[in-house]
């Protein structure tokens, strides 16, 4: 009888720890949307809808580049050519920035530990044209986003 209250007590104490836990938000929930913020600030307003290439200095890690495949080869473009020709574009006598409006959507934030990954699917004036997975890693200064592959549509 002694042995079956000890497994009982063992066993609701489980259950009330799992309970509790399961309550309260876990660092995962605090990271998907810490990584949220980045995506949004750094990636989706810096790079897309405000070229704000500040935020991207702030969000990206300097070692990210995109890589895709041009004519079934792999291409790489460096963070600091990205900001170069965002700048360049801003500069430009034709630019016009109403017209710079990108909407988009999280198909997915995924974390484990200190790597993070985000799916966004990028539409223009209603179109799908990219699919975009970034890899994000937690440094000690935050998340930071360290790698982009894509799809065109």
């Amino acid at each position: 009888m002694k042995l079956f209250a000890t497994l009982l007590s063992v066993v609701l104490i489980a259950f009330a720890a799992l309970f509790t836990l399961a309550l309260s938000p876990s660092d995962a929930e605090a990271d998907r949307a810490e990584i949220q913020s980045v995506v949004e600030q750094s990636y989706l307003n810096g790079a897309f809808n405000r070229l704000d290439t500040e935020a991207m200095e702030k969000g990206f890690h300097p070692v990210f580049k995109i890589h895709g495949v041009q004519e079934g080869s792999l291409s790489q473009y460096p963070i600091a050519d990205w900001i170069t020709s965002i700048e360049k574009r801003k500069a430009a006598p034709d630019f016009d920035p109403k017209d710079q409006t990108w909407e988009y959507k999280f198909a997915m934030i995924d974390v484990t530990g200190v790597a993070g990954m985000a799916k966004i699917e990028l539409f223009r004036k209603g179109e799908h044209v990219y699919t975009d997975y970034l890899s994000l890693l937690k440094l000690s200064d935050g998340w930071k986003i360290t790698d982009k592959v894509y799809h065109r549509h």
